[in-house]
């Protein structure tokens, strides 16, 4: 799909659907400020470049990693790609290579999926044509968005690691049931493991729009109006301050994980402590029953009256001698 963004009179026109915009006449007529290719057809992506006279990168260029891939520049028109983190709020979140391809007169966008940035840099839009003056404001306001939205993410996850921290040691603590305690510990690897993957990919969303601000910072005097380029400046800061911010949860994630892994050792341990004594405690037995099992003719104690109870008294006392020396030595 197609959208075109125009303001004419302090007015935002808006133009949606390939019916509307497809055509390369249209869109030069129109001189839109924004035009937002979400998965385009051939056809969208004909007209658009036969109206702006440049190449649209293919999805598959699009996912190359290579930086003279991503960061380039033809003629005038600056070409931007990074991975964006999307899909947070429905839990089924994943990172989208979005290229941004900047004229003088119009940004073009083109996308395989909506970061909720997008969508909300949209309304935000048509409350306030003001944020579309020019190509340039537009990429800077929505790359603003993206920033404040890894914010708001990195925030909740913080919370959540916050919540998984109190939840594992106080289940350490607790005397509870260990089928209550193995849930509890399991929610939170579950938690930690989903902490890190959404802190990963915005670090490499944060990464990506670090590379394209210092590109833009160097192409600033051609491709970024006068009133625009202090807002590299913030953006570059607030890109900084979030990479560490991530930095510090990433390791506060690594070491919850480690303690509850250390934790579930402990317990493991002591299971296996408990298994361990069973089984030093009942070989005595073992080995007493063993022998006057045999079926040897010359053993006394068998013809003996007392010698089945005596059997049994010195079973019951083997078992108990060891139980009593780990206890001593405080191994129980």
């Amino acid at each position: 799909m197609m959208t075109t963004w125009t303001v004419q009179n302090g007015r935002l026109v808006l133009h949606n659907g390939p019916e509307e915009a497809a055509a390369a006449t249209d869109i030069a007529a129109a001189r839109p400020v924004w035009i937002d290719l979400v998965s385009p057809t051939p056809e969208e992506v004909r007209a658009v470049q036969s109206a702006l006279r440049l190449e649209i990168p293919t999805r598959e260029e699009m996912q190359e990693i290579e930086s003279s891939s991503r960061l380039y520049k033809e003629g005038d028109a600056l070409f931007l790609t990074a991975p964006f983190l999307y899909g947070v709020e429905m839990g089924e979140f994943g990172s989208t290579a979005i290229t941004f391809v900047l004229t003088g007169e119009t940004l073009v966008t083109v996308r395989y999926a909506t970061p909720k940035a997008f969508a909300v840099f949209a309304a935000r839009a048509q409350r306030q044509p003001g944020l579309l003056s020019s190509a340039d404001a537009v990429m800077l306001h929505l790359f603003e968005q993206v920033v404040d939205r890894l914010a708001d993410i990195l925030e909740r996850i913080g919370a959540d690691m916050d919540r998984a921290s109190q939840l594992a040691f106080r289940t350490a603590r607790a005397r509870i049931k260990a089928s209550a305690k193995d849930a509890d510990l399991k929610d939170v690897l579950i938690t930690l493991g989903q902490v890190g993957e959404v802190t990963t990919r915005a670090s490499e969303t944060l990464l990506g729009l670090s590379r394209i601000l210092t590109f833009v910072g160097a192409e600033k005097a051609t491709a970024v109006r006068r009133e625009n380029q202090g807002l590299i400046k913030t953006l570059v800061r607030d890109v900084r301050s979030l990479v560490e911010h991530a930095n510090f949860l990433n390791n506060k994630a690594n070491f919850l994980l480690d303690a509850v892994l250390g934790i579930i050792n402990v317990e493991q341990n002591a299971i296996i402590k408990t298994f361990t004594v069973a089984s030093v405690a009942l070989m005595p037995p073992t080995l007493v029953a063993s022998i006057y099992g045999m079926n040897f003719q010359l053993m006394p104690e068998l013809h003996w009256k007392l010698g089945y109870p005596l059997a049994l008294v010195l079973m019951v006392v083997s078992a108990v001698l060891p139980i009593y020396y780990f206890r001593r030595k405080g191994w129980l």
